[in-house]
């Protein structure tokens, strides 16, 4: 389902007449009579004037004072108030087009979170990678791990590190590991029938589950401490570990016996257990590939003007790949282009598999002005941009005039053909940049769908297994499928469970400890009801048979798996969805 289809959906399944007041259970329950006469006793807590969510009990003309004077209204994790945006900029009957607009913004948004992570952050954490020679297992459970879940584990950072969008956090999580190891793994399996590495499988369904159990017991408890938190992060450290052994095993095992048979040439073994995509002999596509690249290069040598090399720098769009790309892709472009051009403008990228590692002098030196101005802008939702230096000078002019000077001699000191030798610094510079940014943006999303929550009566839980999880997820989703249609459905499989656990223990490890440095206190974990452990249960269940299923199939995941495990989803989903609306109950 896509998200501008799930809204009037939400608004269909809205009682006529209903208050939109959360029933998340995270209040505890007191009579009380509001500004338009009774409230029901369900929704008002002990504390009536610190709780946003009562917003939609006042009628349209008090909620822009009702959310002025609320200190909970006023709690802004990003650059705007999307509170004051829906109730104050806008008159109240014009609320249905606010909630539309946020949704426009809701879904750029997630374009640049997606673009900052695939065509910015990844690519820089993979020279930096290359620059330290980490070999591709330890890069794989590290850097690109880190790469893939960055908006999954920002967004969960952000909404964790508040104790009334934590459950937001939950939700995104589980939810995203529900739609990641059914839907995405049940297409693969539809897509391309494969037989699984069958240890490496169970490594990390085994992983998955410790860290799914663990998170039900902090969830359960209501709190954690500094102690178990960096327990929490350690399990992936052991995870790491334990790839880095078991494959070092796998080949230690594969060369002995390549080695015990000198005659014959090395055959990879395509159905062995442990045996994966990277296997497989690539010499014919890269043939395809270069010699489709020779045709392009031009038969005499041409040197670029600064001028061309900064306006092909900024020129997202490779003209030889639209004529070959189908018309969605087309359309997605084109939405896509201005905001590319702009993170362009700003974030480095250094490619290390390009001869000139994507030297561009003069884009390269611009970068040098607009990355640290933008990091000062946008950094904690913009709390630095005001500073002032002895309450005279602005800090963002400090960094624009230092940008400048470091700009000016980098210009005047390399040339348009040969990158200089401290280009990986640009790298760690873009690496840096690109994490802000999706940190921002990461924040935006988390602010907006709180917004959203309080105006549909939507708790927190199930905005983030949906919208979040879907919005967070749907890159992985198509990129996977894509690769098991390529011929390489382990890879695909392997991306599906091993994302997941960075994500989690990461995404709710670093949000806690980042609550706890903040608070200088404990970390408090407000449980929405049934729907958290609906949602727990779930993710449970799901790991549990396939832990089961697999195994007895022999490690060969087929249609029918896959049709299991899309059924398995839908069936969730309809239950979660019953549950927020109180069909289900207790």
């Amino acid at each position: 389902m896509s998200v501008s289809g799930f809204l009037p959906l939400l608004l269909a399944l809205l009682p006529s007449g209903q208050l939109l007041a959360s029933d998340s259970g995270n209040f505890s329950t007191q009579p009380g009579v509001g500004p338009a006469g009774p409230m029901p006793l369900a929704v008002m807590p002990e504390n009536s004037n610190d709780q946003c969510d009562l917003v939609m009990n006042y009628s349209g003309a008090e909620r822009c004072a009702f959310v002025k004077r609320t200190p909970d209204c006023n709690m802004v994790d990003g650059l705007i108030s999307y509170l004051t945006l829906a109730f104050c900029l806008l008159p109240p009957s014009l609320t249905p087009l606010t909630i539309t607009l946020c949704m426009i913004w809701l879904l750029v948004l997630f374009v640049i979170l997606g673009l900052a992570a695939s065509k910015f952050f990844c690519p820089n954490l993979s020279a930096i990678s290359s620059t330290l020679h980490l070999s591709h297992n330890v890069a794989g459970v590290t850097f690109l791990a880190l790469g893939n879940g960055a908006p999954d584990i920002f967004s969960a950072m952000a909404a964790i590190s508040h104790p009334h969008t934590a459950g937001m956090a939950v939700g995104a999580l589980f939810g995203a590991g529900i739609f990641v190891t059914t839907v995405v793994a049940g297409c693969v399996a539809l897509v391309k029938p494969f037989p699984v590495a069958s240890r490496p499988f169970l490594r990390d369904v085994i992983f998955y589950m410790v860290a799914v159990f663990w998170t039900f017991l902090i969830l359960y408890r209501g709190t954690t401490t500094l102690g178990e938190m960096l327990g929490y992060l350690g399990l992936y450290v052991v995870y790491v570990l334990t790839v880095i052994i078991s494959t070092y095993i796998y080949n230690r095992q594969k060369n002995l016996v390549t080695n015990g048979v000198p005659n014959l040439p090395h055959i990879p073994e395509f159905n062995s257990s442990d045996s994966s995509d990277e296997d497989v002999p690539h010499s014919t596509g890269q043939t395809i590939q270069q010699e489709y690249e020779s045709e392009y290069r031009p038969l005499l040598p041409y040197s670029e003007s600064t001028s061309e090399i900064l306006l092909s720098s900024l020129n997202p769009v490779d003209s030889r790949k639209w004529r070959r790309k189908s018309w969605s892709w087309r359309a997605l472009k084109v939405v896509e282009t201005p905001l590319e051009v702009l993170l362009l403008l700003c974030v480095p990228v250094v490619d290390p598999d390009k001869e000139d590692k994507n030297w561009r002098r003069p884009l390269n030196s611009i970068h040098l002005i607009t990355a640290p101005l933008l990091c000062v802008l946008v950094f904690q939702s913009g709390a630095y941009g005001d500073v002032m230096i002895q309450g005279e000078f602005p800090i963002w002019l400090l960094t624009l005039l230092l940008g400048m000077f470091l700009a000016a001699i980098v210009f005047c000191t390399t040339t348009n053909d040969h990158p200089p030798k401290y280009h990986p610094l640009f790298a760690l510079l873009g690496f840096v940049v690109s994490a802000v940014l999706i940190s921002a943006a990461a924040s935006e999303v988390v602010s907006l769908l709180h917004m959203l929550g309080v105006v549909l009566s939507l708790s927190n839980t199930v905005l983030g297994l949906t919208l979040l999880a879907w919005g967070n997820s749907i890159g992985d989703c198509f990129s996977d499928i894509t690769i098991a249609r390529q011929g390489y459905p382990r890879m695909a499989i392997a991306a599906c469970f091993g994302g997941i656990i960075f994500n989690m223990l990461f995404g709710v490890g670093l949000g806690c400890l980042l609550q706890m440095y903040n608070t200088h206190s404990f970390v408090q974990f407000e449980s929405e009801g049934l729907l958290t452990w609906i949602l727990a249960g779930s993710l449970g269940l799901s790991l549990v048979l396939s832990f089961i299923i697999v195994p007895l199939s022999r490690f060969h995941l087929g249609r029918p798996y896959g049709v299991f495990l899309l059924v398995f989803y839908s069936v969730f989903l309809l239950i979660a969805l019953l549950t927020e609306f109180g069909e289900i109950h207790t």
